[in-house]
């Protein structure tokens, strides 16, 4: 069901590579809702995705862009308003990569090139991306900027790797810009903590399938699938959440106030008995 909750409204949308990802699903959920946007994402993962599709889908125009140079964002962003035919309303910045953990290098035994390199794609480039945003004053007032995130940033997830560092630093940068982009923009930063989610990126994480399952036996609610934080991301971009800024919101259907579940107890006495 729509609700024009974004007609009339403009905005980028980073990351989105294939029908299981977030960002192709907020692509298709804010399309539902009235919003135009561009899509964008590097080079490399255009060449490796569905873009196109999902284009083709939404009547939406996409715009190369390597996240991590600013005269890529640049010239996205001057073509983005260009092409939308005014300022933005929202951006969604979709995009994480650890080139340890594709390497299967340990936390202990990192390559800080790799670590370089991952941390500008997974943070750095939201920073990046809202500095340009600043200075061209790309947005609206009341515009949403929101970024994905995930609970390793602040809990022990071993299998994650750098990638928990990164998405701390990825929620320090949203809410120390966010603060300058609130005072002088009344422009909204928030980041979005969601479940563990089997999208391409989520599944190259050693020992994917089990924490999926332990972390949906954990969460009263149950996991939150991609299609339901497409829903919660629009709201953010909507009019509705316009005082909500600097926040790291979890969507995790409670996983994230939880010590221990009846289920997952349940679950481990059995494993005791064997």
């Amino acid at each position: 069901m729509a609700y024009n909750l974004l007609k009339g409204k403009r905005g980028i949308i980073f990351g989105a590579l294939d029908e299981n990802s977030i960002a192709w699903k907020t692509a298709e959920r804010v399309f539902e809702e009235g919003g135009k946007f561009v899509l964008t994402n590097a080079p490399i993962a255009m060449r490796m995705g569905k873009i196109k599709d999902l284009a083709a889908k939404t009547g939406a125009e996409i715009i190369p862009a390597d996240a991590t140079k600013v005269e890529d964002l640049e010239n996205l962003v001057e073509k983005a308003t260009e092409i939308l035919g005014g300022k933005l309303d929202f951006v969604l910045h979709s995009i994480g990569m650890s080139v340890n953990v594709r390497k299967g290098k340990h936390y202990t035994d990192m390559n800080y090139d790799f670590t370089t390199k991952g941390w500008d794609v997974s943070a750095v480039s939201f920073h990046k991306t809202m500095q340009v945003l600043y200075k061209k004053e790309a947005m609206n007032e009341w515009g949403s900027i929101v970024a994905l995130t995930y609970m390793a940033a602040q809990r022990v997830f071993p299998d994650y790797n750098d990638m928990a560092d990164n998405k701390a630093y990825l929620e320090s940068i949203a809410r120390s810009f966010g603060y300058f982009f609130g005072v002088n923009a009344k422009v909204r930063v928030n980041t979005i903590s969601q479940s563990p989610t089997p999208t391409t990126a989520g599944q190259g994480v050693k020992g994917f399938d089990g924490f999926i399952a332990y972390a949906d036996k954990m969460s009263p609610l149950g996991n939150a699938t991609a299609d339901e934080c497409a829903d919660y991301t629009l709201t953010l971009f909507s009019d509705l959440t316009r005082k909500v800024t600097l926040q790291n919101l979890f969507h995790d259907g409670g996983f994230s106030n939880m010590g221990v579940s009846q289920e997952v107890m349940e679950a481990f006495e059995k494993g005791l008995e064997k």
